[in-house]
């Protein structure tokens, strides 16, 4: 059939996407999600009163992707549905899939072949079922397969990840630079934050470039030992980021999913050594001890089998890290700790994490060699290297202009503060997309407070997000204040 193109001016930062008229597709016997052909492009195609009868609507990746222009006539036929469909098909009733089938899914995402709403299928599957050690094994190298890399010619790559899900936890941009100044290679993506108030990108990206591409991050590394950047713009892992997409809106974080993801990221940067850091907590993402343990030596025998030495760290997640939560604040804390000051607690779990990560690698007194980069200004001087060579973003430590501080409404020492309550609190403030927004926190449990003392300061870019952000704390438990246990 013929058709003439109608640019409907729709993108979906995806999948190839068609839009037919009803008669036209009845023609066909065409079903909305069914495909067609145009050259050798498979699109999935929906259905629309709006596309008139002889016209086709075309999404801008399509248009791009064929060189397509308004009115141009093309040829459609009907295709065939991605293999991989049976296959996820088979994930959700239960069934264990074979290396062959989950690098044809994964071939499918990356392709653009697959609908948001069948990747969600696959999602699905993997939460109700779970993945076998096996099946996690092959879809992190599915994911490394179909991806860009980054290779260098270094014999020992450094890396560390955090499970998440604790405010603040800012650790790795102060390991990054104490691990580069001793002379070691860390080569640092992150996602973006998904739930939190930000991530290490987020954080990062208020004091530098993160989006850069994959030949000038090698050429920083050659340059500093180090980068500290965002794994999406690279499509480092790509088939990651379109799952951890589908994750987002159905709060689901599959385990092997989870697992592949971070491994996957790690592989594509050549790590050989990686350190992972699982906080447990209450309002952690990881609650329970026992499920942390499993999930400990998971990580282990699967990096294992990826030719990676892993180590795995439990550590307290029953609180925020630090005081600054948010992406300016986070980074005021970062340069204060890599200055000699700042808070405590993210100073002291940096030190250990940085150590435990060098003496993964067989470096020899390695706190020592920690302490001494950090105290003699060394981390700070190779953080400001890495600002420059990645492209400093100039005034962008700015704090939200509209701000309130809460205070203590009694007297008593503090038993709890709810991670997943402050996270909520500091995005509905305007974080992470919004850098200056988010929460300065004063306290941290089993301090002692006063009456009419300053808990926390909750700070704004935007007037009404900061109403919106104060309503929730209040209709909240976010601190627990009673008297000493």
């Amino acid at each position: 059939m013929k058709l003439k193109v109608k640019d409907v001016k729709l993108s979906t930062g995806g999948p190839y996407v068609a839009i037919l008229n009803e008669e036209d597709a009845r023609k066909l016997d065409l079903y909305g999600s069914d495909r067609i052909k145009i050259k050798d492009l498979s699109i999935v195609i929906n259905i629309s009163r709006k596309i008139k009868k002889g016209q086709i609507g075309l999404f801008e990746e399509v248009l791009k992707k064929l060189s397509l222009k308004q009115k141009q006539t093309v040829v459609i036929n009907p295709d065939r549905h991605p293999i991989s469909l049976g296959y996820i098909k088979q994930k959700l009733k239960g069934k264990r899939l074979t290396k062959e089938k989950i690098d044809e899914i994964i071939k499918d995402i990356v392709k653009n072949r697959l609908t948001e709403a069948e990747l969600s299928y696959f999602v699905s599957g993997c939460y109700i079922h779970g993945l076998s050690l096996k099946e996690t094994v092959y879809l992190t190298r599915a994911i490394v397969d179909n991806s860009k890399q980054i290779k260098l010619d270094h014999r020992i790559t450094l890396d560390k990840h955090s499970i998440g899900g604790i405010p603040g936890n800012r650790t790795t941009m102060i390991v990054v630079p104490i691990v580069a100044s001793l002379g070691y290679t860390m080569i640092k993506t992150s996602s973006r934050s998904i739930t939190s108030a930000s991530g290490t990108s987020d954080t990062m990206e208020t004091l530098a470039n993160v989006e850069l591409t994959n030949k000038k991050i090698i050429s920083v590394v050659k340059k500093t030992n180090a980068c500290m950047v965002w794994g999406g713009i690279m499509e480092l892992a790509s088939a990651d980021d379109r799952l951890i997409k589908i994750e987002r809106p159905l709060s689901l974080d599959p385990e092997g999913i989870m697992i592949a993801s971070i491994l996957s990221k790690k592989k594509a940067v050549n790590a050989t050594h990686v350190l992972i850091d699982i906080p447990v907590g209450k309002t952690a993402k990881i609650r329970s001890l026992t499920r942390a343990k499993k999930l400990r030596k998971k990580f282990i025998k699967i990096g294992r089998k990826l030719g990676m030495k892993i180590r795995v760290v439990l550590t307290r997640g029953d609180q925020p890290i630090g005081n600054g939560i948010g992406p300016a604040l986070e980074a005021i804390d970062v340069l204060d700790v890599l200055q000699g000051k700042g808070p405590k607690d993210l100073k002291n779990k940096s030190i250990a994490l940085a150590t435990m990560l060098l003496e993964l690698a067989g470096v020899k007194k390695a706190r020592k060699k920690v302490l001494d980069s950090l105290h003699s200004g060394k981390a700070y001087e190779k953080m400001k290297e890495i600002i420059q060579a990645q492209g400093k973003n100039i005034n962008r430590l700015k704090l939200g202009k509209y701000f309130h501080s809460i205070t203590a409404r009694k007297s008593g020492i503090v038993h709890e503060i709810n991670n997943k309550l402050i996270s909520k609190i500091a995005r509905i403030a305007g974080s992470p997309k919004e850098k200056g927004a988010g929460i300065y926190l004063n306290i941290h449990k089993h301090n002692k407070v006063k009456k009419g003392e300053t808990l926390l300061t909750i700070y704004s870019e935007n007037k009404n997000k900061l109403e919106y952000a104060l309503n929730l704390y209040k209709q909240s438990e976010v601190i627990k204040i009673g008297p000493k246990k």
